[in-house]
């Protein structure tokens, strides 16, 4: 084909207008004459010239120097336009695409060669606009439309027409052509003035789609043979999410492949129990990839189990990043293998192996762990990876000053002794909660693995061990409370006894007597001793309640102002109200009792001011979850948490703090009995407390108070105990005097005494008896004539309840008034439902005895 481009010139034209060339010719002539004049000035003699005509000559030649020096310049600058123009055009001429300049009316200005090849243009007359060139195709015009637009628009584009023969051709195979445009700079031509040029750049790209078209058959065939292929295969990330699933493993479990989305399925969606822990496990990877083989049992759509062989690999980065997994996917179901009872052992053993609550690994004589089951890698898989490096040895998940053990357990197992002690330790952790395993060594017979020295059997015994810390716990609050609530008893009769008879001293002497004031300070004391009675009963659990349904928020509103003067000016104090707070049912008096018990507390672990904060807030049965509440069942409660900023409570101090006389303020400051006041009135109440506390941050109480749901029963009578009411509380009565028949029954003589004169003082009628075995044969004595039977509850060979039985089956409508040192509802429940009476508890004084008597006999 022909050179065209000699014919289309460029965007600067080498050849320059005749106008301009003439110009140029006049300038060098005159320019030429002005030199002569020069030379001519030169030859003058000087005495034969004027001064003016010498100026003037001399001016001339000047001129005319300097317009040759010009000319000399131009021409400079002239030749080296040229040679720019030659060395693009060069360029453009060398490039294999088909490259082409126009101006904004789409002329021509140049063109390379292989454009016009592209186009088939033999002659300079047959070259066409890319536009007219593609105009023969629909939809490359539409293409060829859209770049135009582009260049309009002053920016770059691209597009790939197919066209369905070569350009310039009417027949002959499609032809694919990539076409792109950019703008040019405005350029100063003479001919074309100031316009916007374009670069348009023709290419056939026809066989680098054959190639494309060729490379995405042959994949689509790969992906054709692995989607069919007679063994299962997938790949997950790091993080579980399956990306891939051949048809043959999604018809195995039952899945519709054309509705797969790569991410849409976990690993645990398919692999059964804590199978996938096994396939996720990536803590015995090295820097090399390699291939495990792991028997499991998957899970189908529909809940059954599929055995199946994996051939697990995992690649591993040079940082040490784990990369997407290939897993080969055997069926191992019956028939699919020649040797059915090889295959049906293995399955067995692989369900056992890996289904175990026990982890199961092998470890070489360094301890670095080599096969494992299902439970070693969701126990240990974590701490091994945390322990530095994918190679880190067992006992590195255990603290510094445990490993010995585990390593000589380990050295004794590769010599192949048989006998080797268990070893119980903590495991080295991130986190407040400390976990403990007991791991059982035994020796591998020679040959059975590569490496192999011992296998480990490892059992977590976390939850064991705060099983057995909860139960001592238990065990020993139990045996104190027991114990506390033993001596409350008897310190009850013995405070009983000495404000009963201070009360008969007090009612014989005027208060100007000089012993007035002694028998009151003896009264005041024994008082101050029923009060750390009734805290020890707290703890015991055996005081007596007064439960009603209330709001905590009502109750911390008004309780607000004490908690303020009691805290002082360098604390402050911010109580915050859950919003529709659950009602609860608790005797209010005690739980305040509760709140201002922990504020002094928290005030006291203050000493240089700080922070108080009591929040209240609702906690479902699942967000009890959340927070560390071992023993506490799963329910709906009313939580109140009581937040200090103070010195903390160290963890060795921690276990005793509920203990009662356990303290650690100066002596004189405190009795110990705060905490274990606390700790027994929400335990009364049904509910919870557990204790927070960070050494230097600060300590979190939190209760829990069972949330309380109204259940109207309409067979239930109203009013079934007459100790709805207490006594004790009862509006006094103005006058206390009577004339009924009462029957004392009190194994203690002192307070039996005391009772007897105050009732006798009154005007009563009183029959005294030391035990109800003696009170039954007072009442046959006297004909049963006895309007009202005050007895204590724990008496030996007959208790009060069991009198209240024989009497009431007699005479039903006899009236019982029970006084105890215990909480009411420690013996309520052994009486028949239904059984009226009264209650007072111990220790009590003249005044509340005779109300309590007053009011029974006017029911």
């Amino acid at each position: 084909m022909s050179d065209v481009r000699a014919v289309r010139g460029s965007a600067e034209p080498a050849i320059e207008p005749a106008e301009k060339s003439g110009s140029v010719g006049l300038l060098l002539a005159l320019s030429l004459a002005l030199v002569a004049v020069a030379v001519a000035f030169a030859f003058i003699p000087r005495d034969k010239a004027t001064p003016y005509v010498l100026l003037l000559l001399g001016a001339l030649a000047m001129v005319g120097i300097f317009s040759l020096f010009a000319i000399a310049v131009g021409f400079f600058r002239v030749g080296q336009k040229t040679k720019n123009n030659d060395i693009a055009r060069s360029f453009l001429d060398s490039m294999a695409e088909g490259a082409v300049i126009s101006d904004a009316d789409g002329r021509i200005l140049y063109s390379n060669q292989a454009y016009a090849d592209l186009t088939r243009a033999e002659q300079p007359e047959g070259l066409r606009g890319v536009e007219r060139v593609f105009s023969s195709d629909a939809a490359a015009s539409e293409k060829i439309y859209r770049l135009s637009q582009a260049t309009r628009e002053g920016r770059r584009a691209q597009e790939e027409i197919r066209m369905p023969s070569a350009l310039g051709k009417v027949d002959g195979p499609p032809r694919w052509y990539r076409v792109r445009v950019r703008p040019l700079p405005s350029a100063q031509d003479s001919r074309i003035g100031s316009k916007a040029l374009t670069v348009w750049q023709v290419a056939d790209i026809t066989r680098d789609r054959d190639e494309q078209e060729t490379s995405f058959q042959e994949l689509q065939q790969v992906v054709t043979f692995l989607d069919h292929a007679p063994a299962g295969f997938f790949s997950t990330d790091p993080k579980g999410r399956i990306n891939y699933l051949n048809a043959t493993l999604a018809d195995w479990l039952g899945y519709d492949l054309a509705q797969f989305e790569a991410g849409a399925l976990h690993l645990s969606d398919i692999v059964q129990g804590i199978g996938a822990s096994l396939v996720t496990d990536t803590s015995s990877l090295g820097r090399e990839a390699k291939t495990r083989i792991i028997d499991l049992d998957l899970v189908k759509r529909n809940g059954q189990s599929l055995p199946v062989r994996l051939l697990h690999r995992v690649p591993v980065a040079a940082d040490g990043s784990v990369g997407d997994s290939r897993t080969l996917v055997l069926n191992r179901s019956p028939g699919e293998e020649a040797h059915e009872s090889q295959r049906a052992a293995e399955v067995r053993f692989a369900r056992f192996f890996n289904s175990t609550p026990i982890a199961i690994a092998a470890v070489d004589r360094d301890g670095r762990v080599g096969r494992t089951n299902a439970t070693f890698a969701r126990l240990f898989g974590d701490l091994v990876r945390k322990a530095g490096s994918a190679s880190a040895r067992l006992v590195d998940v255990l603290p510094e000053s445990d490993r010995a053990r585990l390593e000589l357990a380990i050295k004794a197992a590769a010599e192949g002794k048989g006998t080797i002690p268990p070893v119980e330790a903590p495991l080295a952790f991130e986190g407040s909660k400390k976990r403990f395993a007991r791991f059982f060594v035994s020796s591998v017979e020679q040959g059975e693995g590569e490496g192999e020295a011992a296998v480990i059997y490892a059992l977590e015994t976390t939850d064991q061990r705060e099983l057995e810390q909860q139960f001592a716990q238990s065990q020993k609050m139990q045996a104190i409370g027991q114990l506390a609530g033993g001596i409350a008893h008897d310190f009850n009769n013995v405070l009983t006894a000495i404000i009963g008879f201070s009360d008969l001293l007090l009612a014989n002497h005027r208060p100007s007597d000089p012993s007035f004031q002694d028998i009151m300070n003896i009264k005041q004391n024994a008082n101050r001793a029923a009060a750390l009675v009734r805290q020890l009963l707290a703890f015991s659990r055996r005081q007596t309640l007064r439960p009603e349904v209330m709001s905590l928020g009502d109750t911390l509103a008004d309780l607000t102002m004490l908690l303020q003067r009691l805290l002082g000016e360098k604390i402050d104090l911010k109580v915050t109200h859950a919003r529709d707070l659950w009602a609860v049912k608790a005797d209010q008096s005690q739980l305040e009792q509760v709140i201002v018990n922990l504020a002094v507390n928290a005030r006291d672990a203050m000493p240089k001011g700080g922070r108080l904060a009591v929040r209240t807030a609702n906690v479902t049965a699942e967000e009890t979850k959340a927070y560390e509440t071992p023993g506490m069942p799963a329910a709906d409660y009313v939580m109140v948490e009581v937040t200090d900023n103070g010195t903390g409570i160290p963890p060795d101090i921690m276990e005793k703090i509920f203990e009662p006389f356990f303290t650690t303020k100066p002596v004189g400051q405190g009795t110990g009995l705060g905490l274990s006041t606390v700790y027994g009135i929400v335990k009364q109440t049904g509910g919870f407390i557990y204790c927070d506390s960070t050494v230097g941050t600060g300590t979190t109480f939190r209760i829990f108070l069972p949330r309380f749901i109204e259940v109207v029963d309409p067979a239930k009578p109203e009013g079934a105990k007459a100790a709805d009411v207490p006594a004790a509380v009862a509006q006094p009565q103005a006058d206390l005097t009577g004339s009924a028949v009462i029957m004392l029954v009190e194994d203690e003589e002192a307070v039996r005494a005391f009772a007897s004169r105050a009732l006798a003082s009154r005007g009563y009628t009183v029959h005294e008896a030391s035990t109800g075995a003696e009170a039954l044969e007072v009442m046959e004595e006297v004909g049963g004539e006895v309007d009202l039977v005050v007895s204590d509850v724990v008496m030996p060979e007959m208790d009060g309840p069991t009198l209240l039985g024989v009497l009431r089956a007699k005479r039903p409508d006899l009236k019982v008034i029970f006084v105890s040192g215990y909480a009411e509802e420690a013996f309520a429940k052994n009486l028949p439902e239904g059984q009226k009476f009264h209650f007072l508890p111990k220790p009590f004084s003249l005044k509340q005895l005779a109300e309590a008597v007053k009011e029974a006999l006017a029911e």
